[in-house]
């Protein structure tokens, strides 16, 4: 395969991943800054954050490119086992399942001359008519590779765990949790907004719910972080 469909089955990947980057950026963000906050407020050793930091970031990333993983191949196996039965419908009896279709296009909103034309367009193309079948059944004809989804959430969760972390390797850490403040405060607005634009919602708010969760997440682990030192330390 030359470099040309290579770059353009990259694009295409990270365009149908824009959602579990996003998501999986938005949970890097948000667990490492509460972690790194939490471990900061009661220790000045810049070492100790950045252990604390390096092994939470690495461990959340797994885990999570763990669960996508799961889900996709969850997802995948589903559609396989409702494509296999519709098959199966089809064989035993194909005349009642083309003769349910106009009725299930209706119930998913279209009117009757819609779905008229519609089960004619698909009844001579049996592809066609399996796709719409699944389609109407909630599940996509071809579902995301579970691998593909799994490596895009390990990059963009342990890519954005690292923003809250790195200025704890070049400052000392008083200096550093103000920067990682700052550029953890900035990355969350930036992924408000990709959240927005993916969804559709005001971006306003979405970026606000954003960036308020990412600093209760820092509160909260203060809290623990500094309760903990008290009840051990008196």
């Amino acid at each position: 395969m030359t470099f040309a469909p290579r770059l353009k089955r990259l694009r295409r990947s990270l365009a149908d991943s824009a959602g579990t980057i996003v998501f999986g950026m938005e949970d890097g963000t948000v667990s490492i800054f509460g972690l790194i906050f939490g471990v900061a407020a009661t220790t000045s050793n810049a070492g100790t954050v950045l252990i604390a930091g390096a092994s939470g970031a690495v461990a959340a990333a797994v885990s999570m490119m763990a669960g996508v993983f799961l889900d996709m191949e969850t997802t995948r196996d589903e559609t396989k086992a409702k494509r296999a039965a519709l098959q199966s419908a089809l064989s035993a009896d194909a005349a009642s399942v083309r003769a349910a279709l106009p009725g299930q296009l209706t119930v998913a909103g279209l009117n009757q001359r819609q779905s008229a034309a519609l089960t004619g367009a698909v009844m001579r193309d049996r592809d066609a008519f399996e796709g719409l079948l699944l389609a109407l059944h909630g599940s996509p004809a071809a579902p995301p590779s579970p691998w593909e989804q799994a490596l895009w959430m390990l990059i963009a969760d342990f890519a954005a765990a690292a923003v809250p972390i790195l200025p704890f390797v070049f400052l000392p850490v008083a200096q550093a949790r103000w920067v990682s403040a700052a550029v953890t405060v900035a990355l969350l607005i930036a992924l408000g907004i990709g959240r927005g634009r993916i969804a559709g919602r005001a971006l306003a708010r979405t970026v606000l719910e954003t960036v308020c969760v990412g600093i209760a997440a820092a509160l909260a682990g203060v809290a623990i972080s500094v309760l903990i030192e008290r009840a051990f330390t008196g």
